[in-house]
């Protein structure tokens, strides 16, 4: 093998590519690499930051959940108590209608019972008076006697 001219100025070029790349693409490719590398790197962490935000959240959400629930809880437990209670104040303003229609039907009777009493007092007095007058067989006067009767329906 014998070392010619075209051996060593492919040498040459060969060692002076290597040393272009080196000194000038070499820094370029290592900045560019290590740019991407911070990308990559930020990436991951914004992913992971995401990652325990997401974890965070749905934490927080189980816990808003799970006040709603027991607010839910107590929201129909005071209405359970309301409604029992609107159902007791119904039945007790019953109770007092009931008494108070019982009290009023009981002063109708009443009254009713007084007028029937007035009247079978005047029908008693009528008839005492139709009995005198056949007894005495003669026309008593209602006018002159209206004190008689008056004390006679005092009587009954």
């Amino acid at each position: 093998m014998s070392f010619n001219l075209t051996l060593i100025a492919q040498m040459l070029a060969f060692a002076a590519f290597i040393l272009f790349t080196v000194k000038v693409v070499w820094p370029h490719m290592l900045r560019a690499i290590e740019a991407r590398q911070k990308t990559i790197a930020d990436g991951l962490a914004a992913a992971e930051q995401g990652h325990k935000s997401l974890e965070s959240a749905k934490h927080r959400a189980e816990e808003a959940i799970d006040q709603a629930r027991g607010r839910s809880a107590e929201i129909l437990g005071q209405a359970e108590k309301r409604a029992a209670q609107m159902v007791e104040e119904a039945k007790h303003a019953a109770q007092q209608e009931s008494e108070r229609e019982k009290a009023a039907a009981k002063a109708e009777i009443e009254q009713e019972a007084a007028r029937a009493r007035e009247q079978l007092r005047d029908q008693v007095a009528a008839l005492a008076v139709a009995g005198a007058e056949k007894i005495l067989r003669r026309e008593v006067d209602a006018k002159a006697h209206a004190d008689l009767l008056e004390s006679i329906k005092r009587q009954l």
